[in-house]
């Protein structure tokens, strides 16, 4: 039931008008291109000076085309100013723009208790509760809000330790290491993982960390379709059996890299398939857990616990402590000996400061939490509440015809917008409904799919939730965005029970 995902393809209308939409945008583009050449309009965009005009350009035009004329006039429903705790609801600023976009400035004025389903704050670790925070407060006062150091240097404090053990007994693993920023932690230890000679085979849909760590690392990359076990398996045949490209040599190393959940599409990874395949084929198993880490599983221990596949079998465990923990920072987790080797070969562990230590304290208080070590059954009780809210949430959009991606598991909801302007309008619409939700289009997405990606929460209510789809039902009737053509049972008496399943 795991494998059961929607990926419903759109109505051929839709396509075609998606198309049509960005045809006509990029028209008026190359028209108000050719006013601003003549000096019929204003340009705002940096440009190269007169007497510069004999060197090579250093502001491309074509490069800037997209950003010009497509992107300012939708960038009011980006970067939104937020003055309070992004929690459940938060407070925002109401800004203006006189001049189309290129620039804003501020009213004064507080848009109060807006519905945040934009945030990663899946388990509702980013909270203002003083009885939960104690023990952050007496960190910072034992050892002050940053460390100036790195961790091989002056940077390496007794919480940091602490934090790695918890850290490698949650995951059920030998080892693991921290670092202050998800987003280095891929780009900067992939390339101490892999190198020439080495290859890489990626899903598609990896993430830009991922392929940036990838692209530096200088091993060569293949990519295989999305999930698709068999598209793996040719590649790896070929791999295993044709060996490098010129010399036909065997590959030094071969590493398969996957996302548990990928934030866009809200799919999970197949992975007891991809774990089969690894040990079939002699190669290593990069597994990038972000979004999953305490979002899934029973207890939170993201997709191993989730297929009930032994988390050793996986080389090497990535994730963030940004989404469910309520933090920053990412951790590497696996064998001893891999760990051993990062802490010495890892740029990031070189380099980079070591990770502040009320963020720190702030990770363990939550993992404390989730193991139940803080004597509660407060983490359990999150963690079936999100998997409540994404199977309700989901199920909702599904009975009202929304065009939704993903699985019934993930707390990633993707509503599949298409075209263009209806991107600008839903997110300009649920803003004045005091929702706040995050649009997404090229070039995040393909161009024929822009989307909202909803990111729901275990602090988020059942009236919360209510609420938006109240707001969504009505929002996608007036924009007309209810492009799905399977019908789905309507289950009211369902709803309102708490542990309901959609695949049982």
């Amino acid at each position: 039931t795991k494998y059961i995902e929607s990926f419903e393809q759109a109505p051929m209308y839709v396509a075609v008008m998606t198309y049509l939409g960005y045809g006509i945008v990029t028209l008026f583009g190359y028209v108000r291109d050719f006013l601003r050449a003549v000096g019929l309009e204003k340009c705002h965009v940096a440009q190269e000076r007169d007497e510069q005009k004999d060197f090579v350009p250093l502001y491309q035009d074509f490069e800037n085309f997209y950003t010009r004329n497509l992107y300012m006039r939708v960038r009011d429903n980006w970067n939104r100013p937020i003055c309070s705790l992004p929690g459940p609801v938060f407070d925002l600023m109401e800004r203006v723009s006189d001049d189309y976009n290129w620039t804003f400035r501020l009213t004064g004025r507080t848009i109060h208790n807006v519905i945040n389903v934009g945030s990663y704050n899946y388990l509702g670790f980013a909270e203002n509760n003083a009885d939960f925070l104690k023990t952050v407060a007496d960190t910072t006062c034992q050892f002050g809000v940053g460390v100036c150091s790195t961790r091989q240097e002056m940077g390496n404090l007794s919480i940091h330790e602490e934090l790695e053990k918890l850290v490698a007994n949650f995951l059920g693993v030998e080892s693991s290491m921290t670092f202050g920023m998800g987003f280095a932690t891929n780009s900067m230890n992939i390339p101490a993982l892999v190198g020439k000679g080495c290859l890489i085979l990626s899903d598609e849909l990896n993430h830009t960390s991922l392929i940036l760590g990838a692209r530096l690392s200088g091993a060569t990359i293949r990519v295989f379709k999305h999930n698709n076990m068999h598209s793996l398996e040719k590649m790896l045949r070929e791999a295993v059996c044709s060996g490098q490209t010129r010399t036909h040599r065997p590959w030094k190393k071969i590493l398969i890299i996957v996302e548990g959940i990928y934030s866009m599409e809200g799919s999970v990874v197949r992975l007891p398939e991809i774990i089969a395949l690894k040990k079939k084929y002699k190669a290593y198993l990069y597994l990038d857990e972000a979004h999953s880490i305490g979002a899934v599983g029973p207890s939170g221990r993201g997709v191993t616990e989730l297929f009930d596949v032994d988390p050793t079998d996986v080389d090497v465990m990535m994730g963030t402590f940004t989404k469910s923990f309520g933090a920053s920072g990412g951790y590497i987790a696996g064998k001893k000996e891999l760990v051993d080797y990062l802490r010495s070969h890892s740029h990031s562990a070189v380099y980079a400061s070591a990770m502040s230590p009320p963020v720190t304290e702030q990770i363990i208080r939550a993992l404390k939490c989730l193991m139940g070590k803080d004597g509660s059954t407060e983490g359990i009780r999150r963690i079936r509440q999100l998997a409540e809210n994404s199977r309700y949430f989901r199920a909702r959009l599904k009975e009202m015809g929304f065009i939704i991606y993903g699985s019934d598991d993930s707390p990633v909801v993707p509503i599949l917008l298409y075209m263009p302007g209806k991107v600008v309008a839903f997110a300009r619409e649920m803003l004045d409904r005091r929702i706040g939700v995050v649009v997404v289009g090229f070039p995040a997405t393909p161009i024929t799919e822009a989307r909202a990606r909803f990111c729901l929460s275990a602090a988020h209510t059942r009236d919360m939730l209510n609420q938006v789809l109240h707001h969504l039902n009505e929002v996608g009737d007036r924009l007309c965005l209810k492009f799905s053509r399977r019908k789905y049972s309507s289950w009211p008496d369902l709803c309102e029970e708490t542990d309901f399943e959609l695949d049982s």
